[in-house]
């Protein structure tokens, strides 16, 4: 690879954006962030901010020209550009589809125009649906919401471009990521954004149904080693699933925070276990996690502070917040 490649990192200022930011500055890239800061913060960059190396453009997705010069010369293209959450999707899909799809396609015509060579879609294994564990890539793909559906078909045309138009593309679909920088505030969702908020204030930890749901949790430097291991790959045209491999229950969450619960119902379209097959991700790109969960864990209390703004759930405020999935999700 050349000396200080260029990659563009779309959603650079976002949870996992930012870590992938840190790892490539360390590995000496020159590094062009594109984000319109409506989920990131500019702040998780902040380590970087005199870095000659780090450029940062205010720029939407949706309203990049495939001409646009932020992409001459890159090597790669990391997108995670995006927006997330359950519910704000079944109450908005429309919005979800502008910007996880059409926004996906805008970055893609980038990459055809500046002939990268490698683009990295972080996709979402929530596509999977109510899936049979552990999950492998060939597992079928049955999205039980608007942003299950719109990850996924951007996706497909991230895939679509590839075959028509040679773009090197690899698609990594996350499964629960997790560690510094998630976000703090917005709708509800998030376990670790609830429970830390909640610990901080010395309140129950709500828990969804029994609390024996496990999630295949994953720290998100692991995350932004991934997808580096990814972007220096002859790989091209292929899905990874990427997991911790080990799911863990909430209820052990809730005994790591040492924190009381207060039950909630079951939520119809949640799977009771996340579990992903991570063997082709490890055998083709040589990736393994490092991070345990009970480490990771330890650091997200160490950084407990930073939930100091955030929004405290309650029983009753998830009740509201919910409506709309026990209304559309079967």
């Amino acid at each position: 690879m050349m000396k200080n490649p260029i990659a563009v990192v779309t959603g650079g200022s976002g949870f996992i954006g930012s870590h992938t930011v840190d790892l490539l500055l360390k590995n000496n890239y020159k590094v062009r962030v594109i984000d319109n800061f409506s989920g990131g913060h500019e702040s998780n960059l902040r380590d970087h901010i005199d870095n000659p190396n780090l450029t940062i453009f205010s720029e939407d997705i949706r309203n990049l020209s495939s001409q646009s010069s932020i992409f001459k010369g890159a090597h790669s293209i990391f997108h995670f550009a995006g927006i997330g959450d359950i519910i704000p999707s079944i109450e908005n899909p429309v919005e979800y589809f502008e910007v996880n799809v059409l926004g996906t396609i805008k970055v893609l015509e980038c990459a055809r125009e500046s002939n990268v060579q490698k683009f990295l879609y972080a996709a979402s294994s929530s596509c999977y649906g109510l899936a049979s564990t552990p999950t492998s890539e060939t597992h079928s793909c049955n999205p039980e919401y608007p942003y299950a559906q719109s990850k996924y078909q951007g996706e497909q045309v991230a895939m679509h471009w590839a075959s028509i138009y040679g773009i090197p593309v690899i698609s990594i679909r996350i499964f629960n990521a997790y560690g510094p920088r998630v976000r703090t505030t917005g709708a509800y969702g998030a376990v670790f954004g609830v429970f830390l908020k909640q610990k901080l204030e010395n309140k129950k930890l709500t828990v969804v149904g029994d609390g024996l749901q496990k999630r295949d949790f994953i720290y998100v430097t692991d995350v932004a080693r991934a997808f580096h291991f990814a972007s220096e790959s002859k790989r091209n045209k292929v899905i990874y699933n990427l997991g911790g491999g080990s799911p863990q229950s909430i209820n052990y969450l809730v005994e790591l925070l040492k924190g009381t619960v207060d039950y909630l119902p079951s939520r119809p379209g949640e799977p009771k276990v996340t579990w992903a097959n991570i063997d082709k991700i490890q055998t083709e790109l040589n990736w393994m996690p490092e991070v345990s969960f009970e480490e990771g864990v330890g650091i997200m209390v160490e950084n407990i502070k930073d939930w100091a703004n955030a929004p405290l759930w309650n029983k009753k405020t998830i009740a509201t917040a919910t409506k709309s999935w026990f209304k559309y999700l079967r």
